[in-house]
């Protein structure tokens, strides 16, 4: 690798970003790491009330424990599964407080352009010799940073689906944005004064939008004029239910079992299947406008909506970069027949390292769940392995970048983060 003295750069401190950073460290390879919030794992804030279905054995990567272990952390019972704040606290803080990580962890450092030094994306010679610059946003000023490589482990979080059926803005989506939540509520008194005795549409089928319903039963148990409308494309109710008792993960097969029988219940109005086309304005109040099935509907006077329909990657600071992206899972292109939510659940989802995940930049990486475009089938551990595999190519061990391991139960490590379906966010 050309320009040896400069760092690598990794966007984002979440899980896999943090645990690029352990696999530098232990190979000796200077690095800088950008985060856009205002504490490791910043994101996860956003679900921290949230738990995982995942046990803490699934959760550490092996870089990151052989560190924290050397400064006298205690592991979490690895049987036990976790909330997103628990993994905040537990273990992101604490790995990011290591002295050999800390003084290179940039927060409320936003990275808005990546390009090569002096050159734009059309000019090929010496390419890969010349080091990446980074403009990063840090407060109210903007900086440059030379890099000898880039890990964008940002994530796809804040770039969240739109509520249209077709993947696009439905009509008025923006225009009524004040009515639209992007995320998972939590029950807290906050929410209470929010949500408490309003009709409220909840947009998804996946893990989050479950996670979502269950937040608005606690309320509703408390403000019984609060009213529950599910909003899925589904077919049938029944796809969402998942494996249950036949579940390898107890807590996701127990997430099943618990919404069946919320369901049943008749606490919430199931509109299945529903495309939304337009999000119409009714005085202080909104209607959903689309089809239910073949015929025309709508849902009148609804407070508010909670989307809950997965997110998609963020390219826009990567203009200068040549990228090699699916033009459909908009993945990264080597993986996109490996995670293709068609062919693929969490558990048959091949391991797969630094040769997959190459693009047509040299010595530029996408890795998590970034890396799986729209494709909601990503595993935390699957991550860890992305990162072990690019450190080591970076480091010229391509022996031990080309080995990728992963050992899974059956049914995949799920997260019950943000997507239609997600697995780990």
């Amino acid at each position: 690798m050309k320009n040896n003295n400069l760092p690598v750069a990794v966007i984002g401190a979440g899980p896999v970003g943090m645990a690029a950073a352990a696999h530098l460290t232990k190979r000796n390879i200077p690095f800088i790491l950008f985060e856009s919030r205002n504490t490791v794992g910043g994101n996860i804030t956003s679900w921290a009330h949230v738990n995982v279905f995942s046990p803490w054995k699934y959760n550490v990567d092996k870089a990151a424990k052989e560190l924290l272990d050397r400064a006298g952390w205690t592991h979490p019972p690895e049987e036990k599964v976790h909330s997103g704040k628990e993994f905040i606290d537990l273990y992101l803080n604490p790995l990011a407080s290591i002295p050999v990580i800390k003084p290179h962890i940039h927060l409320n450092s936003k990275v808005v352009a990546i390009g090569r030094k002096n050159m734009d994306k059309m000019k090929d010679k010496h390419r890969e010799n010349v080091p990446f610059v980074i403009r990063v946003k840090q407060g109210d000023k903007y900086n440059l940073f030379e890099a000898k490589a880039v890990i964008d482990a940002s994530g796809s979080w804040l770039n969240p689906n739109p509520v249209g059926s077709d993947g696009n803005f439905a009509i008025g989506e923006t225009e009524n944005a004040s009515r639209i939540f992007y995320g998972i509520p939590d029950a807290s008194k906050k929410s209470e004064e929010r949500y408490a005795n309003k009709k409220m549409a909840v947009v998804g089928s996946g893990h989050s939008a479950i996670n979502t319903i269950f937040e608005l039963e606690k309320i509703k148990d408390k403000f019984p004029d609060t009213e529950i409308n599910w909003i899925l494309r589904k077919q049938n109710i029944k796809d969402v239910y998942g494996g249950q008792a036949n579940d390898q993960l107890a807590a996701r097969g127990e997430l099943g079992i618990k919404i069946e029988q919320l369901v049943n219940s008749e606490k919430v109005n199931i509109y299945t299947p529903f495309r939304i086309e337009e999000i119409r304005k009714m005085e202080s109040k909104v209607a959903l406008i689309g089809y239910q099935g073949d015929r025309r509907a709508m849902i009148p006077h609804i407070d508010e909506i909670i989307s809950n329909t997965g997110s998609r990657p963020d390219f826009s600071f990567l203009g200068e970069i040549r990228l090699s992206v699916s033009s459909s899972v908009e993945s990264s292109a080597a993986i996109a027949d490996l995670i293709d939510p068609n062919l693929h659940s969490c558990g048959s989802v091949r391991p797969h390292g630094e040769l997959e995940l190459a693009h047509a930049e040299k010595d530029f990486y996408i890795v998590g769940i970034k890396s799986y475009g729209r494709a909601p089938t990503f595993l935390m551990a699957t991550g860890y392995e992305q990162v072990r595999s690019v450190v080591a190519a970076l480091d010229g061990d391509m022996e031990a970048a080309r080995k990728v391991e992963l050992e899974l139960p059956e049914t995949g490590v799920c997260n019950s983060g943000r997507g239609e379906g997600a697995c780990c966010a």
